[in-house]
Formats: C-alpha cells, structure tokens, sequence
C-alpha cells in the first residue's frame, strides 16, 4: 500500500489518506454564482480524497474574475452549497471552501453595473479572462482605498460564516496565483505608499488581517492557507521572492494553521522564476507545520514526497478531474483515466461526472 493511502491527521480531522483534491475551477455554477445538482455528484464522486478543497468561490459580487464561477456569500449559494458538503460528507469524505478575491484578474462585464475591477494599485494585468463573449483582456483595476481593504477584509469574514453555515469542515485562504491577496503581497502589483505598500512588512499586511478576520470565525486549525511564490500565472511577480516568502511563511508558522498549501508548478500552463526548485526548498524549511505539495506530482514523485517528509500530503488537479477514485487506484497501481481538456470549463456532465470508475471497467 502507497504511504499516500496511509490515514493522516490534520487539525481535528483524522484523513483516510493523504491524497488531496487541489481548488479546480470548472466554470459550472450558474449566473447567480449557485453550484447546480451536477457539483453535488461531482464532488460526491471523489469524496474518497482524504480532503477535499473544492474550487475557488468568490467572497462577493465583486470578487468575481470568470464567469460560471460559484460565490460563497448569498443564500441562495450557501443553500448550494451545502448540498454538495452533505453529499461529500454522506460519502464518508471532508471538504474545505477556498476563499477567492480575484482582485485586478477582471472584466467589468462580469462586475455589477460594469464596476472597474479592484487591486492594490491601478495596475492592468498582462493576461486575460473568460467573459460572456469569450476570452478579453482584462479590465483596468483602480486602486483600493483604505475603508474599501477593510471592507473587503469584512467581506472575507462573512464568506467564512457563509462557509460554515454551508457545513464545510474548514477554508482554504487564496493567497496564491495572481489573485487579490498575492497581488498585495507582490512589488509587481503593489506600489502603495500607505502601510498597505513597500516593505514587506506593509504588503503582508493584508494577508494577515485576512486571516485574523476569518480567525474569528474559524479555529486556526480550520484554516489553510495557500501560495505560489514561484509562480507567474496572471502577470504577478516580485523583484525578491526568496526575502519575500520567507517572510510569509515564517509568520504563518506562528499560527498553528491546518496547513499550508503551495502550488509549485503546473505543466503547460503557469511559468514559474528562475531558480524556483531551489527557492521552493529554500521555503519549505521555513515552515513547521503540515504541508501539502501541489503540481507535477504524480504516484511516484507523491511517494517520494512522502518518504522524505518534504510534504505530509499531495494534492492532485487534472488526475482528479479525470478519475474520481484516485486513490484506489493509487492503491493498485492502476492505469489512470486521461483528462479531456476541452471540457474543462463550462458545460454539462461531460467531462465532469462521466469519467469512468474502476470498478466500471472490472464489471
């Protein structure tokens, strides 16, 4: 038996494995931001995961990047919602709700009565999103005020009630990937003079007032946090990585967090920074606590990961989309269902609900 399929404690929760189910945007929720019946199959489907953490949902109206993405802050979306945990969870599985602000990565046809998106400094990103009409350019963001981060900081705190009204057994904070909180953390994409802004000290600021907000609603050990210092995905980057990372992660060590989760690379989709594999272990003694790895894993690399200690669990994107029972199929060293890319994003059942089991292909 792989030590990935190995139970593992995290928090309160006891883990029938180690293999993880990463956030995976699928475009699927309706125009009002609300999961449909289909994410209740979908998500009871791989419920085997020893955790998952379902995909991105946005804190607010105007946290809002994609459409066909689902928000954790009306009625109507925490009703959704908690279907799909109640079917997770009578499938014997624990999921996590990420908590997303995509900040600059926008377009003012998705945002209400066409607002500008919002971001640390008025910016525009060299990258595009999925709109109504297809893939634009996104929009030009303006630069938040200080009532607006405190407000948006509130809004991160409702999300959390939300997501526990939902019945979800933690959060997942999104500070990763180009979105709001990494854009405040980033010199790229912050150049604010107020304690917002320059020293890393200041550009932290936000992620960590994020986290007491949703402290409150959470205990510390309900709550991870996930990065991607050596990312590039959504135009973000930063002039010092290594200083600036080892700044975040020693201060969340100090926070007796669930874990923490970074995403180190994706294949074919994400650049990441020159002497990134370096940096990343660089980092990872910086951090204490439980660690999940992310990207470019697959059963052999996961194992390896775990032997060594570099990571106490692997989380794992496309090979989830396409089998929902990875991790029998980890356990048996089984051949692994190949992902449609074409339907990654929006549709119907196909690609989302369809892929086979292996107990299809033994009948």
């Amino acid at each position: 038996m792989p030590l990935l399929n190995e139970p593992v404690k995290l928090g309160t929760l006891t883990l029938s494995n180690r293999i993880f189910m990463p956030p995976l945007t699928r475009s699927r929720a309706d125009s009002e931001g609300v999961q449909t019946p289909l994410a209740e199959e979908y998500y009871a489907q791989r419920a085997s995961a020893g955790l998952i953490i379902a995909e991105a949902a946005q804190i607010s109206a105007r946290g809002k990047g994609y459409i066909g993405t689902p928000g954790i802050y009306s009625q109507e979306q925490i009703a959704a919602w908690r279907r799909v945990t109640d079917a997770v969870h009578a499938e014997g599985g624990h999921i996590f709700c990420q908590l997303w602000h995509v900040g600059r990565i926008s377009h003012v046809s998705i945002l209400p009565s066409g607002h500008q998106p919002v971001a640390p400094s008025a910016i525009r990103g060299n990258t595009q999103t999925f709109t109504a009409e297809g893939m634009a350019d996104v929009s030009e963001p303006r630069a938040l005020s200080l009532d607006e981060i405190k407000s948006t900081i509130g809004d991160f705190k409702a999300a959390a009630t939300a997501a526990k009204q939902a019945g979800f057994d933690g959060v997942e904070i999104h500070a990763a990937n180009g979105y709001l909180i990494d854009q405040f953390i980033r010199d790229k994409t912050n150049q604010r003079t107020d304690e917002y802004g320059g020293p890393i000290e200041n550009r932290a600021r936000f992620l960590f007032e994020v986290f007491d907000a949703v402290n409150q609603i959470w205990d510390a050990q309900e709550i991870g946090v996930r990065l991607a210092p050596t990312l590039t995905f959504n135009d973000i980057a930063d002039s010092q990585p290594l200083e600036t990372f080892s700044y975040i992660y020693q201060n969340l060590s100090k926070l007796n967090l669930a874990y923490l989760h970074v995403c180190e690379g994706v294949t074919g989709m994400m650049e990441t920074i020159d002497d990134s594999k370096n940096i990343l272990a660089t980092l990872r003694e910086k951090w204490d606590g439980f660690y999940i790895a992310n990207g470019e894993y697959d059963l052999a690399r996961g194992e390896k990961a775990i032997e060594s200690g570099y990571a106490d669990a692997v989380s794992y994107g496309r090979p989830f989309i396409a089998n929902p029972d990875l991790p029998e199929r980890f356990a048996s060293n089984a051949l692994l269902n190949e992902p449609d890319m074409n339907t990654f994003y929006g549709g119907t059942e196909q690609g989302y609900t369809d892929y086979p089991f292996l107990s299809d292909k033994q009948a």
